[in-house]
């Protein structure tokens, strides 16, 4: 999810010279201490390029302004190693890169602080409430980075007629050829009851009854037989290349080598995207808790945020970061602006992935949707 398919191109380049001249800003648009006590910082991420892009546009520039040296610890996700940390009376973790779902779940266990919404306002003086985007910030996390699942389109073979909706997908007549899909309800079912007509904003409520449900499948059956599933992040982009599929889901993040570096003939369609956020977050208990925090008051600035996007084609959880983003570290002819989830007009019409609704039905959707796969 998190490692996009950069990872080749980036190889062992050094981005500290790309991202260094947004120190200043950052340390403007941020609250945090001159000096803070302590004897380092425990940041806990997703490890591979994701987290290597982190030190480079959030850590390193907090050591140089608050001179607390910062330590980047890598984990798989989940709330086992939080848990018992924060049971056992021993937590040495300060700051965790969290999913909403685990997030939410850990803020009504105890297991992590929660948070002053003490954040830096935007550049132009607008609130951090109203620049960061609609269900970022929670109690005991605030959202740092986007990330989405679109469609990506054979424009070679797609022709003169170029899908541009998410209706596209299911259209067959029109848009004859087969589609990708990732094997799992996630994103499908929403995207075949919006297809249906179900507004976007009703999605979930429909999708909670066993009518919904039974429409979202009936919905799928239509392009069932034209449907090559794939469930690693790699595969979209194989699929497409050995013109396996005419369309595909993607994580937006995984194409973006393809469309942007390598100039493939891919489009992509942002229509109906969904999308969801990685948040942070400050463990129950953390041996610098004043620190911990401080130092996620910085990278959820703007200008921090804004120069993640430079190495990582991930949204900033900030409306005002989309404006800063400027080229891409390793490419400077591609502008990041448009290839960000997060940009105003890929934004317009999406759908936020409900952590609440499938923490709470996923067992039994993923039983049923296995169960349709294999009729």
């Amino acid at each position: 999810m998190r490692e996009s398919a950069i990872a080749a191109t980036l190889r062992q380049a050094s981005l500290a010279a790309v991202l260094g001249g947004a120190l200043a800003g950052a340390a403007g648009s941020a609250t945090a201490q001159e000096t803070v006590t302590g004897e380092s910082l425990v940041v806990v991420s997703w490890g591979g390029i994701y987290a290597r892009s982190q030190q480079e546009a959030f850590l390193e520039p907090f050591t140089k302004m608050s001179g607390l040296e910062v330590i980047s610890e890598d984990y798989r996700g989940g709330l086992r190693e939080i848990r018992a940390q924060v049971q056992g009376g021993d937590v040495y973790w300060d700051v965790v890169d969290i999913t909403p779902g685990d997030a939410e779940a850990a803020c009504e266990e105890g297991l992590l602080e929660r948070l002053p919404l003490l954040l830096p306002p935007a550049p132009d003086g607008t609130s951090a409430v109203e620049d960061f985007l609609p269900g970022t910030l929670q109690a005991c996390a605030v959202g740092s980075t986007v990330w989405s699942t679109v469609l990506a389109v054979d424009s070679d073979r797609a022709g003169e007629n170029q899908p541009d909706k998410l209706a596209d997908l299911f259209n067959l007549a029109d848009f004859p050829g087969r589609r990708g899909l990732r094997k799992t309800p996630k994103v499908n079912l929403e995207w075949a009851l919006i297809a249906d007509g179900v507004p976007a904003d009703e999605v979930y409520e429909v999708l909670a009854s066993n009518a919904g449900v039974a429409r979202a499948f009936a919905k799928l059956d239509t392009i069932k037989d034209q449907i090559v599933w794939w469930e690693s992040g790699d595969e979209p982009g194989k699929l497409l290349d050995r013109e396996a599929v005419i369309m595909t889901s993607t994580y937006s993040s995984r194409i973006f080598n393809d469309v942007a570096v390598e100039k493939k003939p891919y489009s992509l369609i942002w229509d109906h995207q969904v999308w969801d956020v990685d948040l942070w977050a400050v463990p129950k208990g953390a041996q610098n808790k004043e620190q911990a925090i401080e130092f996620v008051r910085f990278a959820t600035g703007t200008v921090p945020l804004a120069s993640f996007t430079k190495t990582m084609p991930y949204g900033p959880a900030r409306r005002s970061a989309n404006a800063l983003a400027g080229p891409y570290a390793l490419a400077e002819d591609v502008e990041m602006g448009p290839l960000l989830p997060t940009s105003e007009e890929n934004f317009a019409v999406s759908l936020r992935s409900s952590a609440a609704f499938w923490s709470q039905n996923g067992e039994e959707l993923v039983e049923k949707f296995n169960l349709w796969v294999t009729r």
